[in-house]
């Protein structure tokens, strides 16, 4: 009986530590694919202006994809 009990006891604490280990691969996959909406939306925001709006902002299309990516970080 006590083996059994400890057996289930073991189980249950490892089937909760895997769903643990589980929501939070979910949540980290969850946090980097709103990361990379957010860098493709701006890439795409940024690529939508012209020059002169770009060099106003202090940019040129050479640093639309590095300035999405501190965006996104």
């Amino acid at each position: 009986m006590a083996t059994t009990a400890y057996a289930t006891q073991t189980f249950g604490s490892t089937l909760a530590a895997a769903g643990a280990l589980l929501r939070g691969r979910t949540d980290e996959a969850r946090a980097a694919w709103n990361r990379y909406k957010l860098y493709r939306q701006t890439v795409r925001e940024l690529s939508a202006l012209s020059d002169r709006t770009l060099a106003d902002l202090g940019l040129n299309r050479g640093m639309i994809h590095a300035t999405a990516l501190d965006a996104a970080r």
